[in-house]
Parts: structure tokens; C-alpha cells; sequence
């Protein structure tokens, strides 16, 4: 007799064995590597902040090396991975940062990342124009003498707009004021230079930032005792230098006096 029974096409009988098979095996683990590789990112991302006996050890020099090897990285798009919320709790009983950086206030120029610099490894002040007054003295005082910074950088950028306003001889409420701090750099640019200065000239616009982050300098170390004493003794150096605009790069003034006369 022939069967009327329901009978699966062989094929199917197949699979089915084949999935019943591997039923019993257990499933390759495949999250070792994966594991792994979450491992050496983790291991990559700073979670720590300057400690004082860190901080201690640092030279002036050494300071100014590190700022600038940051600096080359900014400029690669290359900046150090953190942990920011580890790093807020680390630094809540403390600060031993590594320098203190005077620059303008202009948004286009981020000065921690610029540096590749985290929680707790920097002051800044800013101000528009990268002046200094009696409170950003104080300021650097304590930074330096107080909580032991190395370093003082007076940081001018490329198109500096209270720059250019000082060349022109802007007046309006407060800024008037704030540009008379400048404007002793653009008599110094200017030298023999007849006719109405112009802030359309760029190389006038340069040359007024170099020279007012070298009076700015001079400022520092005529106005306040404490900073000078310390940079003689060796325990600070204040050095300045230009943010370029165009790609990032921060090229320090007199490259001479730098460590083994390195720069970008």
C-alpha cells in the first residue's frame, strides 16, 4: 500500500538536520579581539591629571617642548584622547598646571586644544589684544609663584581684530580705553610710516602683533617684581608667541632663545 502521509521534500529534511547538528555546538566567541582592541583604546585615553611631584620635576624648557609637540598635533588633527569626567574628579582637590598662556579673547582660537592641553594643565587668561593690567599680573603671580607654573606664554593671533581697531584709531565706550594698551605697538610698527596707518595693510597688522606681545613681555617684567625675580632665577620663562589662523600653527617669537632654538 502506498502511504497518504505528508512526506518533506528532501532537501528540507536536510536543513533541518543541519541546523539539529549544530544546535549542541557552542557559538565561536568572537569578542576577544573586539575586547581587546576596547582595551588599547581605554588604555589611550588619559584619565589622569599633573600631579605636584609631576609638576615639580618640570623645567621652563621642558614646559615650552611639550606646548609645542601639543601644538604639532593640533595642527595634524591629532589631539590626545581624555577623559574629562575622571579628570574633573582628579583635579577637584588640586591644581599643578604647567604654564600660564595670556592670549585675546577671539573664539577662533581654542588655547587649550591649540596646546593639546587637558584638565588642569593650563591658566589662561584672555583678554582682547593679549594685554596685560594689574589684574592679569596678579593673576600670573599666582599661577607662577603660588601654584607653580613654568611658564608664561603672551600669545597674539593672525587678524586680531582689537589689533587692527588700534591701527585705525577706533573710538567706542570702553574699547576706546582698551586700545590705548595697543597703541603703543602701532607707533612702534609704523615707524617712519607718513599718511593714514591702515589696518587693509597686512604687513602693518603683523608687525603690530609681534610688537605688542614684546611690550606685553616687557610690561610683565617691569611691572611685577615677583615674575622677574623668578625668571631670573631660572624658575619661569616668559616667552611670546603668534596663533596662525590659516593652519593652526603657533610660531614662537625669538626662536633663538628656545630649547636647542626649536620651533614649527
Amino acid at each position: 500500500m502506498k502511504s497518504n502521509g505528508f512526506r518533506l521534500p528532501t532537501y528540507m529534511c536536510l536543513a533541518w538536520i543541519t541546523v539539529l547538528a549544530s544546535c549542541g555546538k557552542p557559538t565561536p566567541d568572537t569578542s576577544t579581539s573586539s575586547d581587546a582592541e576596547t582595551r588599547d583604546s581605554v588604555s589611550q585615553v588619559i584619565t589622569e591629571v599633573l600631579t605636584a611631584e609631576q609638576q615639580a620635576k618640570l623645567t621652563p624648557d621642558d614646559v615650552i617642548r611639550l606646548l609645542q609637540e601639543g601644538n604639532i598635533r593640533f595642527t595634524k588633527n591629532d589631539l590626545t584622547a581624555r577623559n574629562h569626567n575622571e579628570q574633573v574628579r582628579k583635579a577637584s582637590e588640586g591644581q599643578y598646571p604647567k604654564a600660564i598662556i595670556l592670549s585675546c579673547v577671539d573664539s577662533r582660537v581654542p588655547v587649550e586644544d591649540v596646546f593639546d592641553r587637558g584638565i588642569g594643565d593650563v591658566f589662561v587668561a584672555r583678554v582682547a589684544g593679549n594685554f596685560v593690567n594689574e589684574d592679569i599680573l596678579g593673576s600670573m603671580e599666582y599661577a607662577c609663584k603660588v601654584a607653580g607654573a613654568k611658564l608664561i606664554v603672551v600669545m597674539g593671533h593672525e587678524h586680531c581684530g582689537a589689533v587692527k581697531a588700534a591701527i585705525d584709531h577706533v573710538e567706542m565706550g570702553n574699547i576706546t580705553a582698551m586700545l590705548s594698551k595697543i597703541e603703543p605697538a602701532v607707533r612702534q610698527a609704523a615707524g617712519d610710516k607718513t599718511g593714514k596707518l591702515s589696518s587693509k595693510d597686512p604687513e602693518l597688522v603683523h608687525a603690530v602683533c609681534e610688537a605688542n606681545i614684546d611690550n606685553t613681555i616687557q610690561t610683565i617684567r617691569s611691572q611685577s617684581v615677583i615674575l622677574k625675580e623668578m625668571e631670573d632665577a631660572g624658575a619661569i620663562r616668559i616667552v611670546g608667541g603668534i596663533y596662525d589662523m590659516d593652519d593652526g600653527s603657533v610660531q614662537f617669537l625669538h626662536p633663538e632663545e628656545l630649547p636647542g632654538g626649536m620651533n614649527q
